[in-house]
C-alpha cells in the first residue's frame, strides 16, 4: 500500500472520520427503516393469511362439522375432514369425536401430514376448555390459534369446538410460501440498505472533498509559511467560516512578514553595525599593538613602579586584539559569509603544529599516529584546537590529552584512506581539573558565557568556544563537552569531543572552495 493510501486511511484522517459518520448515519436509518418495514410487511402478510385461513377454517366447522351426528363414526369424520381441506385454503384438518363417553376417535383429512401429536397441548387445552356463557361471552367455546415450527418451515395451527357436543377441529397450514416472500423481501431491503450506505460514502467523499480542499490549502500554505516564505497567502473566495479562516491566515501571514522584516532589517543593522566597528577598531588597535610591542621589548629596563602598569596595558591591548579578531570571525558566520577553503592534511601534523605555534608542547600529550589524513580546512581546524586545548589548559588541569581517532560514520560503506566516504574524524581534548558543573555544561558553547562562579577569572572573550563550534558545524560535524570520571565515580576533568567528517567536500559542493580574506 502506498504511502499516500495509507495517509488517506489514517485513522486520525478527517476525511475517513467524516465518510464513517455519513456511512454509520445511513446504516443506521436505513436498518432502521428496513427494519420497521420488515416488521409490518411480515405482520401484514402472516395477518393475512392467518385472518383468511382461520376465518374459513371457522366457516367450514360451521358449514360441515356442525351437521355430523352426536356419535360420528371415524369414517364420517375422516370424510369431512378432507372435503373441508379440499378448498383454496390449503391447510390440513383434524376432526375429534366421541363413539362413546371418553372414547375419542379421530378424522384426519392426511394423517401423513397432521396428527393430534402436532397440535400444541396449550392450544388443546384453550380449545377444549367451556368458558361461562354470559352477555359479554355469548359463547362457551372460540376458535384460537398458535404459530408453531416443524423442523424449518412455519405452521400455523388453529382449532375450535362445536357447542352442544359436537366435534373438536384442528387445522394446520404451512406458512412455507409466506417465509419465502418474507426473506426475498429481506434480501431486498438488504440489498437496498447496502446500496444507502454505498451512496453514503460517495456523498460523503464529495462532501470530504468540498470541506477538505480548502483545510489542505490551508495545510500547504501554513508548511510554506514555516519554510520561510512569508509571501504565502490564500485565495478567499465566499463567505463561510473556511473563507473567514483563510482572511485570518492572510492576516496573520502579513503581520508576521512584517515582523520578520523589522527583525531581519534590525539583526542586519547589529551586524553591520559590529563589523564596521570592528574593521574600525583595526586602525587604532594595529597602532596600539605596535606601541605595546615596543613597550613589551622595552619592559625589562623600565621603572618598577611603571612596569606592572606596561605589562597591564600589553596584555588588555592583546585581550582586545584577540576580542576584535573574534568579533569578525562571528560576525562573518552571522552573515553566512564564512567559507571552506580545503585541503589535505595530516591530522597528527596538524596537532603538533597548532601546539608548537603556541608553546604547549610541554603542557600537552599527543595521542595521534601519523598517516591519518583529512580533507579540512587547515586555518578553521587550528582555530578549534587551539581554543579547545587552550581551554582545558586554563580552566582545567595538567597534563591535558588530545587523542585522535576514526569512525565509520553514517552512510559509511567501509574503511578507506583519506577522504573515506561516510567516515568521522573523533578528536578528545581531556584536561585533569575540577570539571564543569552540572548547570554550565549546557550553556558552555553560548557566546560570552563564563562560568565565572565555579573557575578563575578568566582574560578570554567568551566567544572562543562558540567560535570553534561554528567552525565545527561549517565543516558538517560538531563538538560536545562533559565531564569523566575515575574508577571511583569521581569527576576527574572535562572532556571535549570534536566530530569531523574525514572528508569536508561534500558539505562545500567542490572540491576546494576559495575564500578572500
Amino acid at each position: 500500500m502506498s504511502k499516500g493510501i495509507i495517509s488517506v486511511l489514517r485513522l486520525t484522517s478527517l476525511r475517513l472520520r467524516l465518510v464513517v459518520v455519513f456511512a454509520l448515519v445511513a446504516l443506521t436509518a436505513a436498518v432502521s427503516a428496513s427494519g420497521i418495514a420488515y416488521w409490518l410487511n411480515r405482520e401484514a402478510v402472516l395477518k393475512r393469511t392467518q385472518d383468511g385461513s382461520l376465518n374459513d377454517f371457522r366457516q367450514e366447522m360451521q358449514n360441515r362439522a356442525a351437521t355430523l351426528p352426536g356419535r360420528p363414526t371415524e369414517e364420517e369424520l375422516r370424510r369431512t375432514a378432507e372435503q373441508m381441506a379440499s378448498g383454496s385454503a390449503g391447510y390440513s384438518v383434524l376432526l375429534i369425536g366421541e363413539r362413546d363417553a371418553g372414547k375419542p376417535i379421530v378424522g384426519a383429512s392426511d394423517p401423513d401430514m397432521f396428527t393430534l401429536a402436532d397440535v400444541p397441548v396449550s392450544l388443546r387445552s384453550a380449545v377444549t376448555t367451556k368458558r361461562p356463557v354470559s352477555d359479554a361471552n355469548p359463547y362457551p367455546y372460540h376458535l384460537f390459534w398458535q404459530r408453531t415450527q416443524r423442523g424449518s418451515t412455519p405452521y400455523l395451527v388453529g382449532g375450535t369446538k362445536i357447542d352442544g357436543g359436537g366435534p373438536t377441529g384442528y387445522m394446520f397450514k404451512s406458512l412455507a410460501a409466506e417465509k419465502a416472500d418474507l426473506n426475498s423481501l429481506g434480501w431486498s431491503l438488504g440489498i437496498a440498505t447496502g446500496l444507502a450506505v454505498i451512496g453514503s460514502v460517495l456523498l460523503a467523499q464529495v462532501a470530504a472533498t468540498t470541506v477538505l480542499r480548502p483545510v489542505h490549502r490551508l495545510g500547504e500554505a501554513a508548511r510554506q509559511l514555516g519554510e520561510g516564505k512569508l509571501d504565502t497567502r490564500l485565495r478567499v473566495t465566499g463567505a463561510d467560516e473556511l473563507a473567514d479562516l483563510s482572511r485570518t491566515f492572510n492576516g496573520a501571514a502579513e503581520s508576521l512578514q512584517k515582523k520578520v522584516a523589522d527583525m531581519s532589517a534590525r539583526e542586519e543593522a547589529s551586524r553591520r553595525f559590529v563589523a564596521d566597528m570592528s574593521h574600525e577598531l583595526r586602525t587604532p588597535l594595529t597602532a596600539l599593538t605596535a606601541v605595546t610591542e615596543v613597550l613589551e621589548d622595552e619592559q625589562d629596563g623600565l621603572d618598577p613602579m611603571i612596569a606592572p602598569a606596561v605589562a597591564l596595558v600589553v596584555s588588555e591591548t592583546h585581550r582586545l586584539n584577540t576580542l576584535v579578531e573574534n568579533l569578525m570571525e562571528v560576525t562573518r558566520f552571522d552573515a553566512g559569509t564564512a567559507r571552506l577553503v580545503l585541503d589535505d592534511v595530516d591530522l597528527a601534523d596538524q596537532i603538533t603544529a597548532c601546539i608548537d605555534a603556541r608553546a604547549w608542547l610541554d603542557a600537552v600529550d599527543l595521542d595521534a599516529e601519523r598517516g591519518i589524513m583529512a580533507r579540512l580546512d587547515p586555518r578553521r581546524l587550528d582555530v578549534i584546537l587551539a581554543n579547545l586545548i587552550g581551554n582545558a589548559l586554563k580552566h582545567g588541569g595538567s597534563p591535558v590529552r588530545v587523542s585522535v581517532r576514526t569512525e565509520a560514520g553514517p552512510g559509511a560503506e567501509g574503511e578507506g584512506g583519506a577522504g573515506g566516504t561516510g567516515e568521522e574524524l573523533v578528536i578528545a581534548v581531556r584536561d585533569h581539573g575540577p570539571g564543569i558543573p552540572a548547570e554550565v555544561l549546557p550553556h558552555v558553547f553560548d557566546r560570552f558565557y563564563k562560568a565565572s562562579a565555579s573557575r578563575p577569572r578568566s582574560d578570554g572573550s567568551g566567544l572562543g568556544l562558540s567560535i570553534a563550534m561554528e567552525n565545527a558545524l561549517i565543516h558538517g560535524g560538531s563538538i560536545t563537552a562533559d565531564n569523566s570520571t575515575d574508577a571511583d565515580g569521581h569527576v576527574d576533568g572535562a572532556v571535549f569531543v570534536l566530530r569531523l567528517p574525514r572528508d569536508a567536500s561534500a558539505v562545500t559542493g567542490e572540491p576546494d572552495e576559495v575564500e578572500g580574506r
